[in-house]
């Protein structure tokens, strides 16, 4: 079993390889339509690194299906629902899939989807980057769209550092005999 010591060295390693993950914005996602499988593996390839569970057909299908995101055509996805199965992806632990949507929808009302996901996206990787020091760190918020965006990218922060730190300190329960 680990020391307090050692579990704290093996938290900050956890942190310190989460301030070198680079997501990508809008202009670095494909500009050609993938296939399912494609989408699957590029999603999954792009939020492993940062604990993300991973997103199946199924759950694309289901997304399509409760309209979170836009129907393929000819079954192959275009840049914008990339995009959107990533929001809702790193979303999906913490929120419904119609509060993402609801969320997205809020925000790309007022600004370019595009500009919405590289807002989010930033502001992600500045927390990641920020983590260990972030009371008052944050992307400054000009209106309530970067409101939004900044508690939901704490509520993600949060769940992975909670995550992380029950896995870092979970002892083995026994069981109490009568």
């Amino acid at each position: 079993m680990p020391s307090i010591n050692e579990e704290y060295d093996l938290y900050e390693k956890w942190e310190d390889k989460l301030k070198t993950v680079e997501l990508p914005l809008w202009a670095e996602l494909p500009k050609f339509e993938l296939y399912m499988d494609q989408v699957t593996a590029l999603v999954n390839e792009t939020l492993g690194p940062i604990g993300v569970d991973s997103v199946t057909p199924a759950m694309i299908n289901n997304y399509v299906k409760h309209k979170a995101i836009m129907a393929p055509v000819k079954k192959k996805y275009q840049t914008m629902q990339i995009a959107d199965v990533i929001l809702i992806s790193l979303l999906k632990p913490a929120f419904s899939l119609e509060t993402i949507r609801h969320g997205i929808d809020q925000v790309t009302a007022n600004i370019y989807p595009q500009q919405a996901y590289d807002n989010f996206i930033k502001r992600l990787m500045f927390s990641f980057k920020n983590m260990s020091n972030r009371n008052g760190q944050a992307l400054e918020e000009k209106n309530l769209n970067d409101k939004l965006m900044q508690v939901a990218v704490n509520v993600i922060i949060d769940r992975l550092q909670s995550e992380t730190l029950l896995k870092i300190i979970e002892k083995p329960l026994t069981k109490i005999s009568k």
